[in-house]
């Protein structure tokens, strides 16, 4: 037994913590629990857990069911809300998931995510992240597909009173410092209900788990407040959508990779083949970083959405952006990827982020001039004569996207690449079949 699986033993017993969870998560990027008495975790640390592959999405036939899920220690966390009469806590690890030979479970985000910062290791780099994350507040969860209604009329920047959800961001935030996820900002967003808070940068699989964690706990303090939080890319028709602008570098020992004083922006060789490698990939894999048909209403409805494939230094109508907060500080030179929205799968998105981006990088792709334009501004046809390449204009444009492409079986692996794809098939067939209720409004009157 390694010292980390020790100190999480010891700590069950010192703070008589009664239920452990054990989380993972399914190939769409749903959070799958089971819950174990701390008498159980030595076996499980050195056996697993098993369960039936074949319920969760994406994972195994009938014929090939038996999995393992494997707690990984060092996630190891006390969910502090989660209080029993006299103080007991239960605590929560994610868990990797395997075979009953032992071998990775092919169908593992995790898994694909470690496989890839592997290829990035071996690349000699090491990748940080840093998610801006919004949601909305809202004050009930319509189950009759209703619109829904805000919490609060804040917008940009707003000291906000609310009626309901008084001091929000600042329980989420406690919440999440408790549990050991750092948080540097907080504020509202410019439409009414809307928060925006962001993590503090962290390695790409600490922070995959982190956003998972911090959707988890988002909901539930939102509901100990009275109110509802969602991560639904884009709710309401007439205000902007909730993206996860994520920030992103790479690390070559101590030394920043994307950082060159001598270069007029800052960037160096790395950095630039890098964003290269995020524009030329960048409809394909739009399906995994904007997975859900409710992503493309954001992507095409402005906002703050990038609408097409481009880049820019501070230009926040772009794809990819450039931040110049702190010249000539080498920490700080960074790359912006603005279209993931915050409902995605953040195992599968950096995954695919990262292979666009070292696939830059290993290959030398060039990058083109910086957007100088208002993107948000033009009309699509102004954008095409303007040179630019749209973004995916919906879900089946995407899948379209990825079905040719090369570089995501190999970043997903085929498993979870044929799974994803037909999986966002049918919603997308289900989607496009649907008679909605702006067709009743505005047809069923006239026709």
């Amino acid at each position: 037994m390694d010292r980390q699986q020790e100190f999480v033993l010891r700590t069950l017993e010192e703070r008589d913590i009664r239920f452990v969870r054990l989380w993972f998560t399914d190939v769409l990027g749903f959070l799958k629990s089971v819950a174990i008495a701390p008498a159980e975790l030595e076996g499980a640390f050195n056996e697993g857990i098993g369960f039936d592959g074949s319920a969760i999405e994406g994972f195994a036939r009938v014929y090939e069911s038996d999995m393992v899920a494997k707690p990984d220690p060092t996630t190891f966390q006390v969910l502090p809300w989660e209080t029993l009469e006299g103080g007991h806590y239960s605590a929560r690890m994610f868990c990797d998931l395997a075979m009953p030979d032992g071998s990775p479970s092919w169908a593992d985000p995790r898994h694909v995510l470690r496989r890839q910062l592997s290829r990035i290791a071996e690349a000699g780099f090491t990748c940080y992240v840093h998610p801006e994350i919004e949601f909305f507040l809202l004050s009930s969860m319509p189950e009759d597909g209703s619109p829904p209604e805000p919490a609060d009329n804040g917008g940009y920047f707003d000291q906000a009173s609310h009626a309901r959800a008084t001091h929000f961001r600042r329980h989420a935030i406690e919440t999440l410092e408790a549990m050991g996820i750092s948080v540097e900002f907080s504020h509202h967003e410019g439409a009414p209900g809307q928060q925006e808070i962001d993590l503090r940068y962290a390695d790409a699989m600490s922070m995959a788990d982190n956003v998972m964690t911090f959707r988890y706990v988002v909901k539930e303090v939102a509901l100990t407040q009275n109110v509802c939080a969602t991560f639904m890319p884009k709710p309401f028709t007439d205000q902007p959508g909730s993206g996860m602008h994520t920030h992103v570098s790479l690390f070559e020992g101590d030394q920043n990779a994307f950082y060159d004083p001598e270069d007029p922006d800052e960037l160096s060789p790395t950095g630039k083949a890098f964003v290269a490698g995020l524009l030329t990939h960048a409809r394909e894999i739009s399906a995994v970083t904007n997975q859900w048909v409710n992503s493309y209403k954001r992507l095409g409805g402005g906002g703050e959405a990038p609408p097409a494939v481009s880049w820019g230094r501070a230009n926040r109508s772009a794809l990819v952006r450039v931040p110049m907060y702190s010249p000539g500080k080498a920490s700080s030179r960074r790359v912006e990827i603005r279209s993931l929205d915050s409902a995605c799968n953040p195992y599968l998105a950096y995954s695919v982020i990262l292979a666009a981006g070292l696939k830059g990088v290993t290959e030398g792709y060039e990058l083109p001039p910086a957007a100088e334009d208002d993107i948000w501004a033009l009309s699509d046809a102004e954008r095409k004569a303007a040179g630019y390449v749209e973004l995916p204009q919906n879900l089946g444009e995407a899948l379209g996207e990825m079905e040719r492409s090369e570089l995501l079986p190999e970043a997903l692996g085929e498993h979870v690449y044929d799974f994803f794809l037909r999986n966002k098939r049918v919603e997308w067939d289900s989607y496009r079949r649907e008679v909605t209720p702006y067709e009743l409004r505005t047809l069923l009157p006239v026709v």
